[in-house]
This record gives structure tokens, sequence and C-alpha cells, in this order.
């Protein structure tokens, strides 16, 4: 298995909903190689290990604007059940129940995905700091030429113009 292509493919699955990065039952259930129905039940089952900020499931309105705003083509998609999504957290209790060598390897690969993505973000996070930084510093050393450019058209318009070049006689 290459880990860039897995990760690669992870990455494009990982959602943001409820300010938290998920993952949807039906796109984990397709990297484990097992139906989502199965997924689900396993999760039931063990239900005790997905406190709310491990698992929750969408409601009717987070369906919606996840349908709009990404590349799932309808609610089909779903299979008519209100999809369960995973936190990074629920997806390693997800390792702990589904005890193949296939969810083993591919929790393995999820989690790096994971601390990759925290990586860039605090990369990004500390590049638009300095960003922001540049842009202040910019924005007061233009309001200062700005003042200056001004006072220099106040200034000239003070001195009184004197006529330059030859004077005719009359």
């Amino acid at each position: 298995m290459d880990d860039l292509i897995i990760q690669g493919e992870i990455h494009e699955k990982i959602y943001m909903i409820r300010g938290k990065q998920v993952m949807i039952d039906r796109d984990l259930a397709a990297f484990y190689l097992v139906e989502t129905r199965a997924l689900k039940q396993a999760v039931k089952r063990n239900i005790k290990r997905f406190p709310e900020d491990f698992m929750f499931e969408l409601s009717e309105k987070e369906i919606d604007v996840l349908v709009s705003q990404s590349v799932i083509p309808s609610k089909k998609y779903f299979g008519g059940a209100k999809p369960f999504v995973f936190t990074e957290q629920g997806v390693n209790m997800l390792s702990a129940i589904l005890k193949s060598d296939r969810a083993i390897e591919i929790s393995i690969a999820i989690m790096r995905t994971f601390s990759k993505l925290r990586e860039f973000s605090s990369h990004y996070n500390a590049l638009a700091k300095k960003i922001m930084e540049v842009e202040r510093k910019n924005d007061k050393q233009y309001k200062e030429l700005k003042k200056a450019l001004e006072d220099l058209i106040v200034e000239s318009k003070i001195v009184e113009s004197k006529t330059i070049g030859f004077i005719k006689p009359e």
C-alpha cells in the first residue's frame, strides 16, 4: 500500500463539520473494505467507546450543506440513513473494534494524515500571522507616506508661485 496515495485519498475525505475535522462512515467503510451497515453495527455494539467528541450523527441541515458544498453528488450517497461522522479520536477508536489487518493499516494511515493536516495547519497559521504583521507595518508606512504627501500639497499651495522665464518689456 503506497502511503502517499492513501494519505491523498484520505485527505480528500476529511470534512470540516461543527468546527471539527471528521470522516464520514461510508468513506471509512470503503477504506476498511467493509459495508457501511457493518461499520455502523460495530459502532452501535460499542457505543460507549464513541462519545459525542469522537462520533456524532449528522443533522439534515448538515447533510444538505455537505452535499451542496462538497463533491458528494446527492443525499442518496449516504444510503438513506443519517451518516455517522468520526473525529480523529473516533477513527482511532474504530481501529479498536475493527480488528482486521486492513483496518489496522488504514487506521495508521488516517492517523498520519490527521497529523500532517495539523502540522500544515500550524505552519499555515504562523504564515498567516506573519502576513498580517507585514500588512499592519505596510499600512502604517502607507499612512505616514500619505500624510507626508498631503503636507507637501498643503505647503505647495501656501508658497507663492513665481513666474519663471523672460518678461517681455512693453
